[in-house]
């Protein structure tokens, strides 16, 4: 994308991929993407509000009890960990694939396919937006943690930011990925929504789960509860422990590699309904 000096943006040719050039492109669309984010008052609440709400209700009962399964560490940090998880869950699987579903059905995925502007760059910014959301998230999650509880944050940052950063490209594959399996708008919401409740509900979101346990044992076949895992444990920095979960780390990277197969499979710009 280039200027032509009058202050307009040149579309590039469709497909094609001019490296930095493209770069103003994208982020003017990640900024029409934003907008209609927080213009959706559902989405927001979903995502942020929900998580911050839950913090504060879980926070107020959490007192000085300890988790013994990460270090001792209060069940107040447990909690502002876990919720960074669900925040990047809503965010980049909850809310992404239920937008996709959406425009999918209402045809915009299909003009989106017809328009000059190229669908590489319209889906990245798609991504992209899901991925700025679930960062704000966190942030605020972790500034409520700061100034309501007094909790320090992650002992080990670069592992947390990296653990993020996976998550996000992890979720929002799966988000893709689910988004090809529901069939219609109607169904969009319980299906999606149902998996992710279901989800943290198994992988210790709302309670810490005893390691070994039957509960435990069958979480850990699924990612959020290696990102809670991961999350936590960078908040706790017990000596002698790993710094870097490469474990979980590698567990969300395969199902993200997963999820990127089926939605490249069965993606489809075209309504599905009959």
């Amino acid at each position: 994308m280039t200027s032509d000096g009058t202050g307009t943006l040149e579309v590039p040719e469709k497909g094609s991929f001019r490296g930095l050039s493209d770069l103003p492109l994208v982020a003017r669309q990640v900024g029409f993407e934003q907008l209609s984010f927080w213009l959706n008052p559902i989405g927001a609440l979903m995502t942020i509000a929900f998580s911050v709400v839950f913090l504060i209700l879980l926070g107020a009962t959490a007192g000085t009890t300890t988790v013994s399964s990460y270090g001792h560490i209060k069940l107040i940090d447990y909690y502002v960990a876990g919720f960074c998880g669900y925040g990047v869950m809503a965010a980049c699987f909850t809310i992404l694939a239920i937008q996709l579903v959406n425009r999918r059905e209402m045809g915009l995925l299909k003009r989106l396919r017809l328009s000059p502007l190229p669908t590489w760059m319209a889906m990245s910014a798609v991504l992209i937006n899901a991925m700025i959301v679930a960062a704000l998230g966190v942030i605020l999650l972790l500034v409520i943690g700061r100034l309501g509880y007094s909790v320090h944050g992650p002992v080990h940052w670069l592992p947390f930011i990296v653990t993020l950063v996976v998550a996000m490209l992890c979720y929002s594959a799966l988000g893709v990925g689910m988004s090809t399996l529901v069939p219609n708008a109607d169904a969009a919401g319980p299906m999606i929504s149902l998996t992710f409740f279901i989800l943290v509900a198994i992988s210790g979101l709302w309670f810490p789960i005893a390691p070994g346990s039957g509960l435990a044992t069958f979480a850990n076949f699924f990612p959020i509860r290696h990102l809670i895992d991961a999350l936590v444990g960078s908040f706790a920095g017990e000596p002698g422990t790993p710094v870097w979960p490469w474990h979980d780390l590698g567990v969300m990277a395969i199902w993200g590699v997963g999820g990127a197969i089926v939605g490249l499979r069965r993606w489809t710009w075209s309504p599905k309904r009959g």
